[in-house]
């Protein structure tokens, strides 16, 4: 009985101790998620909401509302649209030279097939709005491939023409609100018959072709040429570096940005999220290269080893017209996917051109593009086993242009 208050100012001590250290932890976690932007609003988020279109009574930004929310490479955007002047239902589609990616897109391949998908996405909303949407391609001739910039700038890469038409309909249009891409694993449900019918058949009135391979002997050959792309481009300096210039780690800095890459390009959502922002924000060095390399190899590694089937595109040539073609197919692909229940995940590295990836690009093209074709896109597609995170997106006013 003698030792009874000393025990209890024993146990006094360890309860404020454990106290005083669950609040530091508090105060830390707190600090870690404010920096991550817990309490910011997600404006870069704004053109996924299903009435974000109806900020404008003009039909044709209505449906360029839409179309941001399509996929490009790096999440670059690459877009700008003018409005003609003297026709109400015309604009036209420019690439935006301000928003190359140089080191992996030395010839702005992905730029152009990222206009292609554009296109593909502002059909579907016409569609669904009641128009039909026709495109010219190139109206003014294709770009001066010696002064790429500049004539990115004066040529349009599409006259789009709007028609009222009630015979239109789309299946796709609740797809354009569904990420593109899902980097998770997928389940061990191969794609069925009719799915597989009817993905192939979007590539009937195009240009470019769409193949889907599942047997053993393309799966791993597929699966390896995606492992292998993925290690060689975090090897290329040049490449992580407009990476790394292009990954926006706060709230802050997306909303600033709304485009390019953050941490919901590996999954991450929720507190989780902001922890993370929190934590690199903090702590630069855990999303340094190395770490960066690290994370990108062990995503691919775990999808190609977890997915359904392949799918690639390509095309005869490699005109810019052919690009534009691709990039439709591609988007396509995507959405229709999604309404079927599937989901997809390029893994194009391996198509890029610098000279680092040239072994693999001439043995990927000697095992599927023999007869000279340029393969577009390469992407692995299955059935979902979580629902993946939408990224950044502009607003749609910043991409008119004045005529």
């Amino acid at each position: 009985m003698s030792h009874t208050p000393q025990k209890h100012r024993v146990r006094r001590i360890v309860f404020i101790t454990i106290g005083a250290v669950a609040g530091v932890l508090g105060l830390g976690l707190g600090a870690i998620l404010i920096v991550g932007g817990v309490f910011v609003p997600a404006t870069y988020l704004q053109p996924w909401n299903v009435t974000y279109y109806q900020q404008s009574t003009d039909a044709r930004m209505q449906v360029v509302a839409h179309a941001v929310l399509a996929p490009s490479g790096h999440n670059m955007q690459p877009w700008n649209v003018v409005l003609d002047t003297a026709d109400a239902s015309v604009l036209y589609l420019y690439a935006d030279p301000s928003r190359l990616t140089p080191a992996v897109d030395p010839d702005s391949r992905q730029t152009v097939v990222s206009q292609g998908a554009f296109l593909a996405y502002l059909r579907v909303a016409a569609e669904e709005l009641g128009y039909s949407a026709s495109f010219e391609l190139f109206p003014d001739g294709s770009y001066d491939e010696t002064d790429l910039k500049k004539s990115m700038s004066q040529r349009p890469v599409a006259r789009v023409t709007l028609a009222k038409d009630p015979s239109v309909a789309t299946e796709d249009y609740s797809s354009l609100f569904i990420s593109d891409t899902n980097r998770a694993p997928y389940t061990a449900a191969p794609l069925t018959r009719a799915q597989t019918e009817a993905l192939t058949a979007l590539a009937d009135n195009s240009a470019a072709r769409l193949s889907i391979l599942s047997d053993k002997q393309d799966m791993t050959t597929l699966g390896a040429f995606g492992v292998e792309g993925t290690l060689i481009e975090t090897q290329y300096p040049a490449a992580t570096a407009e990476s790394a210039a292009v990954f926006h780690g706060t709230e802050q800095a997306k909303n600033e940005a709304r485009s390019g890459f953050a941490v919901e390009g590996q999954g991450t959502t929720g507190f989780k999220k902001y922890f993370l922002q929190g934590l690199i924000t903090a702590f630069p060095a855990l999303n340094d290269d190395t770490a960066g390399a690290r994370n990108a190899i062990a995503l691919t590694d775990a999808g190609v080893h977890n997915t359904a089937a392949y799918g690639l595109i390509s095309t005869p040539a490699n005109t810019r017209t052919e690009q534009v073609e691709a990039g439709i197919l591609y988007a396509q692909f995507s959405l229709h996917a999604r309404t079927l229940g599937l989901v997809m995940q390029p893994l194009s590295q391996v198509l890029q051109e610098y000279p680092t990836m040239a072994v693999p690009y001439a043995a990927i093209h000697a095992e599927y593009a023999p007869e000279g074709q340029t393969i577009q896109m390469l992407v692995r597609v299955g059935t979902p086993t979580i629902e993946y995170p939408v990224s950044m997106r502009r607003d749609v006013t910043s991409l008119l242009r004045t005529p």
